[in-house]
């Protein structure tokens, strides 16, 4: 009997220990650990779950509420001390409680045994319900009661057991139903979530909230009953709100996350899913809630505009800040709302390819400034913001147009770029090369820029695509001293066991790719209010009261609007429009993205002190005649100071103003016959010949005929101005063909006696007087035209030809519109 019952216990032994996991493979059981994604400020943002688990993060023990121990422990093991691993007393009481109230209300299973199922058994194990399995179950308790102390078991127990909604442990139990660490728990809020443990599915207090508080209130009596806390505390507790997570999972900045998150996947693979990492990032979230919520209430006027307006059509709006001497992006909002679908809000509009509009300009001008060319401009460079006819690389004719269709005459490069004329920036990409303007964009970040093999003189008014991200990136250049710097969305990442896998360290800046004397003097451009007035009036969005320079940008058929903007410590970039590129209504960088900036900008400088640009060494400052940006004679009537890079400042006289003897009697031009008391001597403004047709409708008042006139850039020898080179013009079938002419004319030096036009090399006649204009009637082909000037002294000057074609009505579909003499 004896060795039978021997061999029966010995039996019984082998078939409940036969194959038992050994404790050195507990680890294996842990649920992987989240990696953690936090704000600058240590704010969480997003939790990255472990592939087909859930949310877990460790935490000790010394950092769970007491509350929470004495919750779990009277529900789940009220002799949790004072057992060995197994509560033979507990499991009949267990019993006991269950029959009486006719449910399951207290759990048979020590917690000790528990985490032996959770740790070592695998999930068929797990769930089988067997003698066997609990047997093996209360083997592996002892042995693990043996091994560690009750508080290592009792915190293993916390940081793996399930609560349910993908939450594992305590701390990501609270993150997950009440978004707070698990040190911030309440009385009322632990009792719900100890309640949770023995059946997280049934008492879910996000789908079945009087379920969830029924447990409550059976935790509450029961730590009353093990003397944890009183009657009165348990009413209190129960009748305490409880306030819930929006989300199970809650996300903040999603379209930053996003970055953060596939940059993680780049750099720690291996860690980033179940590698508990912790990830402190650059992004500032109180600055990310106020430019959500700005671009929310801007896109809500423009689409419910008062008074009965028009709605924009505006859906979408992206804000980028960043940090110019780091890199560090501040804020980066991709949409209003990344979890509406119709209006594509997961899309993020920071990181996509739109057209730039006019926010390029300042690239142009900035190359064309380098001091190194042989023509460097300045900011006093004069440019003559009229309908100027170009020819592109695929040699077609192109001819730009300003905002509105409004011709400025002459203006200088200040006023020109400060109030965004389009004319006068392809003028200076012309004058300094595609090439250029796009290697200096491209050196700031605009690296897009470089893979658009079709980019032409178009680039500068926004012919290209790039991402809002890298265009603040590449504005960075104008506040830092023409530094180029990298986004950083990083500035920590932390292991599990605290070793610093990577940190930020500010690094001294390096890599110039811009005079910081350009630098300086386009931030000084883009922060004049007064060379701003004539496009945007005195008070435009872009004055903040605090300085800072802005540039807008808006595209055609106003698919896209943008401004771009810095103070000496921050670059703000916004971009409105909508992610499926249909046209909005109307809707321009100073009605769409100029609230959002200007609002945002203030918001979040607020209380900051108000920093100046420093300007660097190197720079001079000139006296300049303010219509020619020369230097100044007593004829010129408005002068301005303007600064400049040594050796590029002005060293001719002012030409625009000229002074002419006028005879009072008639306003003639005074000669021998006029007698001295009747003469007077008048100020007449003098444009260079492609601007007289523009002075002319402007009302600028001409010089007396018969005046020795030397017009400004008369030295260019000859030059046809009309028609446009590489134009196509299209026979009209409306109008007799003897009645469709075409305008030839021409800038001449001021001692023309006569020019003659020669159309495919054969004579068509001769004009001896100022305009030189000669009238062609049309006939359909092919031609080169070129003009010959003779002057006083019998020298003869000859143009550079002039393509243009003439072709059959319907063959372009749309015909020029022809002048008429």
């Amino acid at each position: 009997m004896l060795l039978l019952m021997v061999s029966a216990a010995s039996g019984l032994y082998a078939w409940v220990t036969y194959d038992l996991p050994s404790l050195d493979s507990i680890e294996a059981g842990l649920a992987l650990p989240s990696t953690r994604i936090y704000d600058r400020r240590g704010r969480l943002l997003y939790e990255i779950l472990p592939p087909e688990q859930g949310r877990n993060r460790v935490i000790p023990l010394d950092a769970i509420p007491e509350y929470c121990i004495q919750a779990v422990i009277a529900t789940e093991d009220a002799n949790y001390y004072s057992h060995p691993g197994v509560d033979i007393v507990g499991i009949l009481r267990a019993l006991w409680i269950n029959l009486q109230g006719g449910e399951v209300l207290a759990g048979g299973s020590t917690i000790t045994q528990q985490t032996a199922r959770l740790l070592l058994l695998d999930p068929q194990q797990q769930a089988e319900r067997t003698l066997r399995r609990k047997l093996r179950e209360m083997v592996l308790a002892l042995r693990l009661q043996n091994a560690y102390s009750k508080e290592h078991v009792l915190a293993l127990y916390l940081n793996q057991v399930y609560f349910g909604n993908l939450a594992y442990g305590i701390e990501a139990a609270a993150r997950t139903y009440f978004a707070k660490p698990a040190e911030g728990l309440s009385l009322a809020e632990c009792s719900l979530l100890a309640g949770l443990i023995q059946n997280a599915a049934a008492y879910d207090p996000l789908s079945n909230l009087a379920a969830a508080r029924q447990r409550q209130q059976v935790v509450l009596r029961l730590m009353v009953q093990n003397g944890y806390i009183t009657q009165a505390e348990a009413d209190a507790a129960f009748n305490d709100p409880l306030q819930f997570a929006s989300a199970p999972f809650p996300i903040e900045a999603p379209h930053f996350v996003m970055a953060v998150w596939k940059q993680l996947e780049r750099d720690y693979p291996e860690l980033l899913y179940g590698g508990g990492l912790d990830v402190i990032t650059t992004l500032d979230l109180d600055w990310q809630k106020t430019a959500q919520d700005i671009v929310q209430r801007q896109l809500d006027y423009l689409n419910r505009p008062p008074m009965g307006g028009v709605p924009a059509g505006a859906r979408n709006a992206a804000v980028v800040a960043m940090d110019p001497w780091t890199g560090q992006v501040l804020t980066m909002l991709g949409s209003p709302d990344y979890f509406d679908e119709s209006i594509d809000g997961a899309v993020n509009a920071a990181l996509a390819l739109r057209q730039p509009g006019s926010t390029l300009k300042p690239f142009t001008y900035a190359a064309a400034m380098n001091p190194n060319l042989p023509e460097p401009y300045t900011a006093a460079t004069m440019l003559l913001d009229i309908e100027t006819p170009f020819v592109t690389r695929k040699l077609e004719s192109y001819t730009p147009s300003n905002y509105a269709l409004v011709e400025h005459g002459p203006v200088l490069v200040r006023e020109a770029l400060a109030s965004s004329y389009n004319i006068p920036a392809v003028i200076a990409l012309d004058h300094v090369g595609i090439e250029n303007m796009v290697r200096l964009a491209v050196n700031a970040g605009l690296e897009t820029l470089a893979t658009n093999t079709d980019v032409d003189l178009s680039v500068t008014l926004g012919g290209g695509e790039v991402r809002l991200l890298d265009l603040v990136q590449a504005y960075s250049i104008f506040p830092n001293g023409g530094y180029r710097i990298e986004p950083i969305f990083i500035l920590k990442v932390t292991a599990p066991d605290g070793q610093v896998l990577y940190e930020w360290q500010p690094q001294p800046l390096e890599h110039r790719v811009l005079d910081e004397r350009i630098a300086y003097i386009i931030t000084d451009i883009l922060s004049d209010p007064y060379a701003r007035i004539p496009s945007f009036g005195r008070n435009s969005i872009l004055n903040i009261g605090r300085p800072a320079a802005a540039k807008t940008g808006t595209t055609t058929d106003f698919r896209d609007n943008w401004v771009m903007g810095y103070t000496p410590n921050l670059v703000v970039g916004v971009w409105v429009g909508n992610a499926d590129n249909q046209p909005m209504v109307d809707v321009t960088g100073i009605s769409g993205a100029g609230p959002i900036w200007n609002q945002f900008i203030r918001r979040v400088l607020l209380g900051q002190p108000e920093l100046d640009f420093t300007r660097p060494d190197g720079l001079i400052d000139v006296d300049v005649c303010a219509l020619s940006g020369k230097l100044p004679t007593e004829a010129c009537q408005r002068t301005y100071r303007e600064i400049f890079i040594p050796g590029t400042e002005p060293t001719e006289a002012d030409d625009f103003y000229q002074i002419f003897e006028i005879d009072r009697r008639t306003g003639a031009l005074a000669d021998e016959n006029t007698p001295p008391e009747y003469r007077t001597e008048q100020v007449f403004i003098v444009l260079p010949q492609e601007a007289r047709d523009w002075g002319m409708r402007h009302g600028v008042r001409q010089p007396p005929e018969g005046a020795l006139i030397q017009a400004p850039d008369d030295d260019r020898g000859v030059r046809l101005l009309a028609p446009d080179p590489y134009t196509v013009f299209e026979v009209s079938p409306i109008t007799p063909i003897e009645t469709q002419r075409l305008r030839f004319t021409v800038g001449v030096p001021p001692s023309t006696q006569s020019v003659t036009y020669y159309l495919n090399n054969q004579r068509l006649g001769a004009v001896f007087q100022s305009p030189w204009d000669y009238w062609w009637s049309l006939e359909v082909g092919d031609y080169e035209l070129i003009a010959e000037a003779t002057l006083t002294d019998g020298t003869v000057q000859r143009s550079a030809p002039r393509p243009f074609r003439v072709v059959p009505y319907g063959e372009i579909g749309v015909a020029v519109q022809l002048g008429q003499p």
